[in-house]
């Protein structure tokens, strides 16, 4: 079983009974919408009265715990961007309880994809990654290792690629969507920075109309969590699947694009604050003419 501490061991409640876990994977199971108060036992040290009670009524979408114990692992939440002020503060103290009770999270902000829909399948992926991290050995020849997001395989499309790329269904819609002449452009185009002291964050777009791009963005905060993945190839992946969630609305409607033009203004004005990136900025030939 993972172990997250002696802190941990404290203050964390296992999940038993109750409900049946909503997956099973890999010695390690997820149950859906649970509170935080659900699996802490009462205001660790270092937390004041106001962020307990108001961390406490926060939820997340999916809980993973060891199958055997029912102790917590990590939790997930996904959420649209929180706005200025009491939605903010709110997060805050969440993060400050989990941080206290060493409890991992790995919170998705995005303003298309929810937790109902996508949060198992995220779960899963992530669990399959680490899994996959955790027993790849180094090559004895030195050569490099083959990631799990790096594997290929036979695409949904029938071409082979990276089997382990949650955008593949996105982009291979995208390209059914142009031979049906609904898209100006075929191609799921995307670039992901990674926050020095922050989260991840992935773009994603495809061209609608002759100069005009839908545009998603995901954040992505690993808060004491290993995806198994770059946190930013998977940010920038889950904004590819929120693309292929609008994309559907092409069926019923235009939804609101942005002119290409703008697209490269804002890629040059996020490639302009490169120095506070970990690990630079590596999508110059996205703007640069």
């Amino acid at each position: 079983m993972t172990s997250t501490g002696s802190v941990a061991a404290a203050w964390l409640r296992p999940i038993t009974g109750g409900a049946a876990p909503l997956l099973s994977r890999a010695g390690q199971v997820g149950y859906a919408a649970r509170r935080l108060s659900e699996l802490v036992q009462g205001r660790p040290p270092g937390i004041t009265g106001h962020q307990w009670s108001t961390a406490s009524k926060e939820g997340f979408d999916l809980v993973v715990c060891a199958a055997d114990t029912g102790w917590p692992l990590f939790a997930l939440q996904i959420a649209a961007p929180a706005p200025a002020g009491s939605a903010q503060r709110a997060e805050r103290m969440t993060s400050a309880v989990c941080a206290a009770v060493g409890l991992p999270v790995l919170r998705v902000e995005s303003p298309t994809l929810r937790g109902s829909e996508h949060g198992r399948r995220l779960v899963e992926y992530v669990i399959d990654a680490r899994s996959y991290a955790a027993g790849t050995q180094p090559d004895p020849e030195g050569g490099d290792m083959v990631g799990f997001r790096d594997i290929l395989g036979r695409l949904p499309d029938g071409r082979r690629g990276p089997v382990n790329d949650l955008g593949a269904l996105t982009r291979a819609a995208a390209v059914e969507a142009f031979v049906e002449r609904r898209l100006a452009d075929p191609i799921v185009r995307g670039l992901h920075v990674q926050w020095a002291d922050g989260p991840a964050e992935g773009w994603s777009w495809v061209e609608v109309r002759p100069g005009r791009c839908l545009v998603e963005r995901v954040q992505l905060f690993a808060q004491r969590f290993s995806c198994g993945v770059d946190p930013g190839r998977l940010a920038e992946d889950l904004a590819a699947v929120a693309v292929g969630e609008r994309l559907r609305d092409l069926q019923v409607g235009e939804p609101p694009l942005v002119e290409r033009d703008e697209l490269r203004q804002q890629i040059r004005r996020l490639a302009a604050r490169r120095d506070e990136f970990a690990g630079g900025f590596a999508f110059d030939h996205l703007w640069v003419d």
